[in-house]
């Protein structure tokens, strides 16, 4: 069985939908229209629901571009091991504050970013409030080891230009970024990150 923690109205798990048994979806607000490559979907805040779910319901859980909105992710993080099976594996995408470019885009004040967020995203659908509390790729292993995460794996990529692909201007800047950050991969725009649950032998 699979999570979508925070799925919004796409996935990138809809490519794998047939090789998926139960995929279920949660985020903090019903989408509208219902998803319908979803067999199961709860409204949840992350953050603060420690029982939205059984424990070790899942054997892989996905958190795209969620991270950066929480407003306790160490508390997540713990969630979400705390629903994964023993063996378990989290995927985590997120946007990265070492890049300068998403550091001042994190950083701007809600009455700016919020308007600024709805011209870059996707739709403005996709707008939620930004808190960059864990956001760097040091800060994301150590959320995921202090909830208990294990064979954690940290790369970076670069995303900003497809991130930011609604308006030109701000695809032509978001592609400068990526192609300025490519040769400095502690500074590239998106964290992906890989850990698993302890299997019980270990």
């Amino acid at each position: 069985m699979v999570l979508d923690a925070g799925c919004g109205r796409v996935s990138a798990l809809t490519a794998f939908r047939p090789r998926i048994a139960r995929l279920v979806g949660v985020d903090i607000h019903a989408p509208e229209p219902p998803l319908a490559w979803l067999d199961e979907f709860r409204i949840a805040d992350l953050c603060t629901m420690p029982d939205a779910f059984p424990a070790a319901s899942f054997d892989v859980v996905l958190s795209s571009f969620t991270l950066e909105h929480f407003a306790d992710p160490d508390a997540a993080m713990r969630h979400i091991h705390g629903w994964l099976r023993p063996g378990g594996t989290l995927i985590v995408t997120t946007v990265n504050r070492r890049h300068p470019l998403v550091n001042a885009y994190l950083s701007l004040p809600p009455a700016v970013g919020r308007p600024l967020q709805r011209t870059v995203k996707a739709t403005a659908a996709d707008a939620h409030p930004l808190v960059g509390a864990c956001n760097s790729p040091r800060r994301v292993r150590e959320a995921l080891s202090e909830a208990g995460f294990v064979a954690i794996q940290i790369r970076t990529t670069a995303h900003l230009a497809r991130a930011w692909q609604r308006r030109l201007p701000a695809f032509g800047l978001g592609l400068l970024g990526d192609v300025a950050a490519q040769r400095f991969p502690e500074r590239r725009s998106t964290i992906v990150a890989r850990a698993r649950v302890a299997p019980l032998d270990e």
